[in-house]
């Protein structure tokens, strides 16, 4: 199945590293005008080097004021990719105020937040579009030591829903993937050790963890015409994992 974006533009956040940074380069082979969004400006330059033409924002997403002020000039976008997102690993009874502002400011508030400034102006132009919001298994399967991380993923997926409730009437679709463990270089580090790797594979039907390309091609089929009468929905992207 061939997907074009051509005439389309589109924003990703968390765009300097792992999934944001191939869901950029996949957007821009597809054809679509791409916002690139991070918070580390060397990524951003990286990236703009392997895709000449991108634009680029940085800024820290948990910051409210910060992310108002570098987004209220973005222009006309289409499609919107939320994948920025932070995780600190911290049994419940450790769990830190600290901890926990920062995972609830970016992997929930920023979706919210960034999804209001593209939707008001995809409302203003009379626009449809299509939002994906990148979440977890953690979402929907409780890990150890994932207490906050596995609250905002949840949030993420409820949000998700009433965001298509809510934006459906205006033609704006909404939906998330959810993946399994996902072979980024941040993956591949922490699930580095093959005795706790080899515990959360067996519990993953199809054998192995995701790689970053099994992400990026479900965001793009949701973000696609393709998959026009989808919204509201929650995909897993995990072998299988949550069928168990």
């Amino acid at each position: 199945m061939e997907l074009s974006f051509v005439g389309y533009r589109a924003l990703v956040t968390g765009a300097g590293k792992g999934i944001g940074r191939e869901t950029v380069k996949a957007l821009v082979r597809c054809g679509a005008e791409v916002l690139a969004v991070s918070r580390t400006q060397e990524d951003l330059e990286s990236l703009s080097h392997e895709c000449p033409g991108i634009q680029t924002v940085c800024v820290d997403l948990a910051n409210w004021d910060a992310t108002a002020a570098a987004l209220k000039d973005i222009g006309p976008v289409n499609l919107l990719v939320n994948n920025a997102g932070v995780g600190v690993l911290q049994s419940f009874l450790d769990i830190t105020p600290d901890a926990f502002d920062r995972l609830f400011d970016v992997n929930v508030k920023a979706v919210v937040q960034v999804s209001q400034i593209v939707v008001r102006q995809m409302q203003a132009r009379g626009s449809s579009g299509s939002i994906v919001n990148v979440s977890s298994q953690a979402s929907q399967c409780a890990l150890r030591d994932h207490a906050v991380y596995c609250a905002t993923k949840a949030a993420v997926d409820q949000l998700t829903k009433v965001m298509a409730l809510e934006l459906g009437p205006y033609k704006i679709r909404v939906n998330a993937v959810n993946p399994t463990v996902v072979m980024t270089d941040l993956g591949k580090k922490v699930w580095s050790d093959s005795e706790r790797a080899g515990v959360m594979m067996s519990r993953i039907p199809l054998g192995r963890f995701a790689e970053i390309e099994d992400v990026v091609n479900a965001i793009l089929f949701l973000l696609s015409d393709k998959s026009g009468m989808i919204t509201g929905t929650t995909l897993p992207v995990d072998g299988g994992f949550l069928a168990c």
